[in-house]
């Protein structure tokens, strides 16, 4: 048996996340730590830097001392975590702006313009519908003048705790392919800066980053890092990926074709593809570079799902218990309620959406009676969330006929109901497969520092070895068949509450 181990640290919203592999795939040891923010006004979310990086210090902290000696066989680190946000830091890596991910909606009004003059550019050479650094770029620019003189380099999370913890000066600061979408300023397919876009909005392509691959070795881990982490100096820090596609990997969705949910606080689908080919009819979605050259990812995602499935339970079910209590209560009563909710529609999208862009767009109950309890409101959203996921895998699939799924693959903390689970096979109709294992994001950054360094060949055959099936659940015919109607009814609930929402902004 090899000793090498690798670690991965997932930079989230919430909390930073890390864990160590060995080469059979085993996690021999884990942590998280909360990451603060300061929300002083409705619409404005921001992280410091200097918070991030100790959240960062003492979760790996917590981790050394777990391995003990063993923490001097750590080979590599590798990076995953929020894949759309900004942040702009000084020549000495000092923050500058603070990360400011897409729940700090400040920069809504220069996306809608920027949308407006450059909608086509965006979706043919950026792959997005939703461009986000871009639009915030231009919002601190302008908002925060002298503020903004200071930066030295634009970035990702990930980028800015490389920096920290790596031996390399701001010049080689670096962002991951799979993290260039959601910027607006990349010509994605050809993983490299947009020149047309960064003239068009006056960007000066010497403050972004340069792009790596996935599995890159970017930096080494600095003495003052090593002596705070007690880590060994100049062990390799690899790139990594976005959750998304770190997800991907670690849930072996690395054959084309393949189609992945995870149903998580930002849920999203990944269906990897060949080639990009814009939805110019919808824009249900948008194109994400995979951790291999070559991957293409069509991607739909949902801002804010699972936090409202969270919210509604912290509201409306019950105080004073855990949401792991709620959830298992709330699944145990969806047995209750038949498929169509009796009449009760919802449409979920607390935080608006993004494929195709439109943030003004709130929540809906349409229908409810004095009949309507508790499970009846959660089965609404549930189902809510299949017809806009049935709607993306249309667009794929109508993009894609080649490709055509005929499953799909659930990971995130959703995967953990059987009757949410099963709700989503009979909306989608297709078969729905779990895995043996959640940590899906972490192991597939681990797998490509693994690569990074050669200590594994192929990463799908490596994927595939150590992920299984554990549950396949098989769509109902008679509820998909009911669903089929109240599918073409949300698409028309929401073509009639948008525009009111609209005129609220």
């Amino acid at each position: 048996m090899t000793k090498e181990l690798l670690m991965a640290v997932d930079l989230g919203t919430s909390f930073i996340k890390a864990g160590v592999y060995d080469l059979n795939g085993s996690c021999v040891a884990e942590a998280k730590e909360p990451v603060l923010d300061e929300r002083p006004a409705p619409g404005i979310f921001i992280q410091r830097g200097k918070e991030l990086y100790a959240s960062v210090i003492r979760c790996v902290q917590s981790i050394t001392a777990e391995l003990g000696h063993r923490a001097g066989d750590v080979e590599a680190i590798s990076f995953t975590g929020q894949m759309a946000g900004f942040m702009g830091v000084d020549e000495n890596w000092q923050d500058v702006t603070g990360w400011s991910c897409s729940l700090d909606t400040r920069y809504a009004p220069y996306a809608d313009r920027q949308l407006r003059e450059l909608k086509e550019e965006f979706l043919e050479i950026s792959g997005t519908n939703s461009p986000l650094f871009s639009a915030k770029y231009q919002w601190f620019r302008d908002a925060f003048p002298s503020e903004e003189k200071r930066i030295a380099k634009y970035l990702m999370i990930s980028s800015y705790i490389i920096g920290k913890l790596g031996d390399r000066g701001i010049e080689e600061a670096v962002i991951d392919g799979s993290l260039i979408t959601w910027t607006g300023l990349a010509d994605v397919k050809n993983r490299k800066w947009s020149q047309e876009i960064c003239d068009r909005l006056e960007v000066d392509q010497s403050r972004l980053p340069r792009i790596t691959e996935s599995t890159e070795v970017v930096a080494h881990l600095s003495a003052e890092a090593a002596r705070l982490t007690g880590l060994r100096e100049g062990i390799a820090l690899v790139s990594g990926a976005g959750d998304k596609i770190t997800g991907c990997v670690g849930a072996a969705n690395l054959r084309k074709g393949g189609l992945l949910y995870e149903a998580a606080s930002f849920g999203g689908i990944s269906f990897l593809v060949d080639d990009y080919r814009p939805d110019y009819e919808k824009r249900h979605f948008d194109l994400l570079n995979g951790c291999r050259k070559g991957d293409l990812y069509a991607h739909y995602y949902m801002p804010g799902s699972g936090l409202t499935m969270d919210w509604f339970l912290q509201n409306f079910v019950g105080r004073n218990r855990s949401l792991g209590e709620m959830y298992r209560e709330m699944d145990e009563k969806l047995a209750t309620v038949p498929a169509g909710s009796e009449g009760l529609m919802a449409v979920g999208m607390l935080s608006g959406t993004v494929m195709p862009f439109d943030p003004a767009l709130k929540g809906v109950w349409l229908g409810h009676t004095l009949a309507h309890r508790p499970e009846h409101f959660y089965r609404a959203l549930g189902e809510s969330f299949g017809y806009a996921l049935a709607g993306a895998i249309e667009r794929m699939e109508a993009c894609y006929p080649e490709w055509r799924p005929d499953h799909m693959r659930i990971i995130g903390g959703g995967a953990r109901s059987e009757r949410m689970t099963q709700l989503l096979a009979d909306v989608l109709g297709k078969p729905i497969e779990t895995v043996d294992r959640e940590d899906n994001a972490l192991l597939g950054a681990c797998i490509l520092a693994a690569k990074g360094i050669g200590i594994i060949g192929d990463m799908a055959d490596f994927a595939e070895e150590h992920v299984r099936v554990r549950r396949i659940y098989v769509p109902d015919r008679c509820n998909h068949e009911k669903y089929q109607t109240l599918k073409e009814q949300y698409q028309r609930c929401l073509q009639t509450v948008a525009p009111y929402f609209a005129e609220q902004m």
